[in-house]
């Protein structure tokens, strides 16, 4: 049985620590979308002030894999003295994005 979305959202919350708020939200072709968004961090919103650094990307694959990475290296960029078990998994995150960089 597939673990249904407010579950996901605990495991994904669970797995991001303190400093993120986690929502699933479902994509225009009915996947999960992961946003995971920074309770310390702001940045520049165009024209309205400014919004909490999130995961979330126009237009980039936003689920829980690519969105956890992306959360994992804002953390160990912005936050290294913050605790999550997510962070256990810093050097594969690395090599996936070394991985993207290179396909390009």
């Amino acid at each position: 049985m597939p673990a249904t979305r407010s579950a996901r959202q605990r495991k994904a919350s669970a797995d991001a620590g303190e400093l993120a708020v986690v929502r699933i939200d479902v994509s225009a072709d009915d996947s999960y979308a992961y946003k995971i968004s920074c309770t310390q961090c702001e940045v520049p919103r165009p024209g309205t002030g400014t919004r909490a650094w999130s995961t979330r990307r126009p237009g980039e694959d936003n689920g829980y894999l690519p969105a956890l990475d992306r959360w994992i290296l804002h953390l160990a960029s912005r936050h290294p003295d913050a605790g999550a078990p997510c962070l256990d998994y810093l050097p594969e995150a690395r090599a996936r994005l070394q991985e993207r960089r290179e396909s390009r």
